[in-house]
């Protein structure tokens, strides 16, 4: 069946090249997003990547499997986009209506961007190989996505494909255009740098369950009612507020305290919406207008829990939301959503007047 498939997509059959390639599609996507942290970017390099292998199909000999092929050009993709990335633009913060603390350190992962359960839902069960050392749900974390980016491009590509997919060695080689030995040796780098960067951190309760059900209830509550109190004692002893893409960045129920403060200083009313990114609690942020009877996005908040107390709290801006199908504007009573408004509009409340393009923003 997929020889003859093959032949015909190769004979210039594009219904026969669909068929091919929709299985791998979404898994290909998410492995484009690991590798350069934005989901936006990954959604143009796994278009790239479709592009590429209609494009060269004719000279697939089926030597490798036709997933390992699909990897090895959007490997590729992923890889070039990060080459010719533009530089980060400059960063236009604090906010003039805004005088946030100061923080505890600058972030530099400014372009991370979360990515959504519903995509990954999609997945393929048996994606992982045999040979995977981080079990499917760590390696879409937040956490994880951000640590990727901290290590060289090709030292990034090695892990994903060693230890998130369990590529053997001679076919991670094989993806990359490298000797075994090169890639045995990056791996070995990148776990080590890993090793450091991932925290070491109690469990998260399982998705869905009791306890973080708990978390995401009293989370809510502790919001809508501007409890800065009720909020930070959710919050480990040294957990982090972070911000993509503004590069602020808080440790600690201290700091937090004085942010969220800051935060709820004007007399606004939010409302959360629950939904999920990155097998994470996240919620859409809605303030009530005080002249409508509506509530604009504000943004979306990912949650990292450890135990049931929430280790991070990152913070997104609202141009993030239609991805999870969230609109701009929701009725005041919740009954029903509103027209989606343009996300060209200006937010009603930012910590800074950052902004980020499209490209990848790396080093």
């Amino acid at each position: 069946m997929v020889t003859d498939l093959i032949d015909r997509a190769q004979a210039g059959d594009g219904q026969a090249f669909r068929e091919l390639v929709e299985p791998y599609q979404r898994e290909l996507e998410v492995h484009c997003y690991r590798i350069l942290g934005s989901a936006q970017d990954a959604q143009d390099a796994m278009q790239e990547t479709l592009l590429a292998a209609w494009r060269g199909l004719g000279g697939f000999e089926q030597r490798s499997s036709l997933r390992t092929w699909l990897y090895r050009i959007a490997t590729t993709r992923s890889l070039n986009a990060l080459r010719s990335a533009s530089r980060r633009p400059p960063m236009d913060w604090p906010s003039p209506d805004v005088e946030p603390p100061e923080p505890t350190r600058l972030g530099e992962v400014c372009w991370l961007e979360p990515y959504p359960d519903l995509l990954l839902a999609e997945l393929p069960d048996d994606t992982p190989g045999p040979q995977a050392r981080y079990e499917a749900r760590e390696a879409i974390s937040l956490a994880f996505v951000t640590a990727l980016q901290v290590l060289p491009p090709r030292q990034r590509a090695a892990l994903i494909l060693r230890d998130v997919l369990g590529f053997a060695t001679a076919e991670a080689a094989g993806i990359l255009q490298a000797s075994e030995q090169s890639v045995a040796s990056a791996v070995k780098r990148a776990r080590a740098t890993l090793a450091r960067e991932l925290p070491d951190e109690q469990q998260p309760p399982p998705p869905h369950s009791a306890a973080e059900q708990r978390v995401v209830a009293r989370l809510t509550q502790a919001f809508e009612a501007a409890d800065v109190d009720g909020i930070v004692a959710l919050l480990t002893e040294d957990a982090w507020l972070r911000m993509p893409p503004v590069p602020l960045e808080y440790q600690g129920r201290e700091l937090a305290t004085r942010f969220f403060t800051v935060a709820f200083r004007r007399p606004r009313r939010y409302r959360l919406i629950p939904t999920r990114a990155n097998g994470q609690p996240a919620f859409g942020v809605y303030v009530h207008d005080p002249h409508a009877p509506v509530l604009h996005a504000n943004g979306l908040i990912v949650l990292t829990l450890a135990g049931e107390r929430i280790s991070t709290i990152a913070r997104f801006d609202a141009s993030v939301l239609p991805r999870f199908g969230l609109p701009r504007t929701l009725t005041a009573s919740g009954a029903g959503l509103a027209r989606i408004v343009s996300f060209n509009d200006p937010p009603l409340f930012e910590v800074s007047g950052c902004r980020t393009p499209r490209t990848v923003r790396h080093k």
